[in-house]
């Protein structure tokens, strides 16, 4: 099966492993199927709702591989830690998804730039309407297999009222309130002939945080420049990560800092801002043709674009085998 949509599809099984009374149950794989809730579930209440994304290649060879699951895992917990839910142990975690990928494992595409996304989440089950943490919980993967994410490049409306998130807030966390609440504001942005908003931070609106859903990097010259995590405003990213070692395997300078819409203003009118691009799992790179701001339309020309080209190619060798694995972010199925 080619060209997959994102998402709309799913494999034969799930798994699912309850907590209560502080301790784990033993994880289950057991058919797709729906969820029986009870109308007082905690979490459709109070949103005690983490989840995180992941994805399974298969190489030429037959042999199939899930993509850094290891680093997903710590950082489900972290956001498991943030929003009062227990830590999910790594058996359950990384050992659940591989038994379930390798029972549904015919449903990994064996075609270049597929996939099967992997949806691991936990939600609160408490039968009980009160705000205060869950006394019980459900952690579930679900598995969606995917064809190319042929996303067109996007025009961005640069966000200056509404924000994603605040210090102090849950910004740095994969909680499904975050996702709810940058609808609004992305749905604004649609109306002024944009795709997505590039946040702001929440203070002087002038310094950027993420781009849509996404990590965002910003290429000056020789220089890869991407918004620092120390104010636990931004997620991160899986793919953040793995395409800042990609671009310094490239011989790029990476710089993790704070960086300004002025900064970015300057660099395109003195022709220092080469190319513009969000990162993510479900895309890898999604490619950026315009920036607005105010009545300023910054515009890249995406058909010659060369980093953000060669870092999708790379990591497309690396996860589907044809290049080798030197920094072990494949985990064996």
């Amino acid at each position: 099966m080619q060209n997959v949509p994102f998402g709309k599809y799913f494999t034969d099984h799930m798994l699912i492993c309850h907590y209560n009374n502080g301790t784990w149950s033993v994880p289950e794989i057991k058919p797709f199927q729906p969820l029986s809730l009870s109308p007082s579930n905690a979490a459709i209440h109070y949103g005690q709702s983490i989840f995180e994304g992941v994805k399974a290649y298969r190489h030429a060879d037959g042999s199939c591989y899930i993509f850094r699951p290891h680093d997903n895992f710590h950082r489900f917990n972290k956001s498991a830690a943030r929003l009062q839910m227990p830590e999910v142990p790594e058996e359950i975690f990384v050992e659940g998804m591989r038994r379930l990928i390798e029972i549904d494992q015919k449903w990994i595409p064996a075609y270049p730039d597929h996939s099967l996304y992997i949806r691991p989440f936990m939600f609160a089950t408490d039968e009980t309407i009160g705000v205060k943490p869950s006394e019980s919980y459900a952690f579930m993967i679900i598995l969606s297999p995917t064809g190319p994410y042929y996303a067109a490049p996007m025009r961005i409306y640069v966000e200056e009222h509404y924000v994603r998130a605040v210090p102090g807030g849950i910004g740095f966390v994969k909680a499904a309130g975050n996702y709810a609440a940058a609808m609004y504001a992305t749905a604004e942005a649609k109306k002024k002939g944009f795709d997505q908003v590039l946040w702001m931070d929440a203070i002087e609106h002038k310094y950027v945080q993420e781009c849509g859903t996404m990590n965002v990097f910003f290429i000056f010259d020789n220089e890869a420049v991407t918004p620092d995590l120390k104010e636990g405003t931004i997620l991160a990213g899986v793919t953040r990560d793995s395409v800042m070692q990609v671009l310094k395997d490239m011989g790029l300078k990476v710089s993790e800092r704070t960086i300004s819409i002025d900064e970015i203003i300057e660099g395109h009118q003195s022709g220092r801002l080469k190319e513009v691009f969000g990162t993510g799992t479900a895309a890898t790179i999604s490619l950026i043709k315009e920036l607005g701001y105010k009545d300023i339309r910054m515009q890249f020309d995406v058909e010659n674009l060369k980093v953000s080209a060669e870092i999708k190619q790379r990591l497309a060798d690396i996860r589907e085998g044809n290049a080798p694995d030197t920094k072990n972010w494949l985990h064996k199925i």
